[in-house]
């Protein structure tokens, strides 16, 4: 199995004053190809320490991938070093990607500086897929086996992300092209309503009995729940199923999708798949339910509209709840969401509502109703339920994880009353 480390370079990583995202997509478009992944490392613009850490990754792996450095600028330099690295004598201009410098810095009307031009400039001992997005090609050196005691290849690409992303389908064509690979077999089945630790502790025997060369991965979230990827090295994909419906049948309804999806596209899915539509009164949650629904493609088939209900006289006044109802129970109660659920469906004429209320943080909690206490209301035309949660984080983490349970409620919801 060919194997891959992937390396980031800039002092920007390293100091927070860049996230590096590449090192994920890379990672992910090289497993799906059938490369596993063995290391990630990030290394600052120093000489020395690039050339040390990418002569460790080439004599372990055959795939070394790196991102970064390939700037105009000269603070730049890992064109340098990789040159050094190869034994390049020269160096060769590389007249495909010059023509693209010239397109986009035209197109953006720049003058074309000599700092330009020679990012099309390369070692000799390199070959170039074009970057078509930006200026900076893809350098591909190839090391023969009596260099690292096997055959091993090194890919340059730019750090800009939309670069280094938009390079990866080619990058992925030339490994595919230049390696046997095998292949690599993954399902994914996302769960809601049990931690980590929970749900390890549930399928435990399940996971045990696992055919040799699968492996299961747990990844937590607390806006998806637990997202679990079965791999597979050797084993057929029918293989994988027989697994995951061993799976379905022991955790049941906490297992909301059986494909990479969020709970706002399963919920989307099932309101469109059912000719039904959706509305929203949020209190604690300021709208993320709003927004978590309407960020998937197509969302207007079925969200009708909603109402960020803060303040106690908009409870009222728009949302219809009674005032009653508030100076008995309080605005973070059972009674409370449940008016404004019905208060929302009732205004927007939507088939399903979903209502928050509670108390996010850091103050405004009590005894008796402390921080991160928040009642949930479910509501359609057979009946209202709520729900009581209590969260033990900050205010963004208490937010977004009751508007994660009220999207797995109202999933539940729908899936009841529309079976057939």
């Amino acid at each position: 199995m060919i194997k891959a480390s992937i390396c980031t370079i800039g002092d920007e990583i390293l100091i927070g004053q860049v996230i590096d995202t590449n090192s994920s997509h890379i990672s992910q478009a090289l497993e799906s190809a059938g490369i596993k992944v063995d290391k990630m490392i990030s290394v600052g613009d120093d000489h020395d320490m690039i050339i040390d850490s990418l002569e460790k990754e080439l004599q372990k792996n055959g795939i070394v991938i790196v991102t970064g450095g390939l700037g105009p600028t000269k603070d730049d330099i890992t064109k340098k070093v990789l040159s050094e690295l190869s034994g390049a004598t020269t160096w060769k201009t590389d007249e495909r990607q010059l023509e693209i410098v010239h397109r986009i810095l035209s197109a953006r009307g720049l003058d074309i500086l000599d700092i330009n031009i020679a990012q099309a400039s390369v070692p000799d001992t390199c070959e170039v897929i074009p970057n078509r997005l930006g200026t900076a090609p893809i350098m591909v050196f190839r090391f023969p086996e009596s260099r690292y005691g096997h055959r091993a290849t090194l890919y340059s690409l730019p750090g800009v992300p939309y670069e280094a992303i938009g390079s990866l389908n080619d990058v992925i064509k030339d490994i595919k092209a230049n390696n046997n690979i095998s292949d690599i077999c993954h399902k994914t089945v996302m769960t809601f309503g049990l931690a980590e630790s929970a749900l390890s502790k549930k399928i435990e025997d399940w996971e045990d009995s696992l055919p040799a060369g699968m492996h299961l991965a747990y990844l937590p979230n607390q806006l998806t729940g637990v997202r679990l990827r079965l791999s597979s090295y050797n084993a057929s994909e029918n293989a994988l199923e027989t697994e995951i419906l061993k799976l379905k049948a022991i955790i049941g309804d906490y297992l909301y999708s059986e494909h990479d999806d969020t709970l706002q596209e399963c919920v989307g899915r099932l309101l469109a798949d059912n000719n039904k539509t959706i509305s929203s009164a949020e209190s604690c949650t300021g709208g993320t339910i709003s927004k978590l629904l309407t960020s998937v493609p197509g969302s207007s088939r079925y969200f009708l509209g909603g109402i960020t209900a803060y303040s106690n006289s908009v409870k009222e006044r728009v949302l219809g709840v009674p005032a009653a109802i508030i100076d008995r129970f309080g605005a973070v109660s059972s009674e409370c969401v449940a008016a404004m659920a019905e208060g929302i469906r009732r205004l927007t004429g939507s088939d399903y509502s979903v209502s928050t209320s509670g108390i996010a943080g850091p103050g405004g909690g009590s005894a008796e109703k402390p921080v991160g206490l928040v009642w949930i209301g479910v509501s359609s035309q057979m009946g209202t339920e709520t729900f009581k949660v209590q969260y033990k984080g900050d205010r963004e983490r208490n937010i977004e994880r009751s508007s994660a349970f009220a999207l797995d409620a109202i999933r539940k919801k729908i899936l009841l009353e529309t079976k057939h």
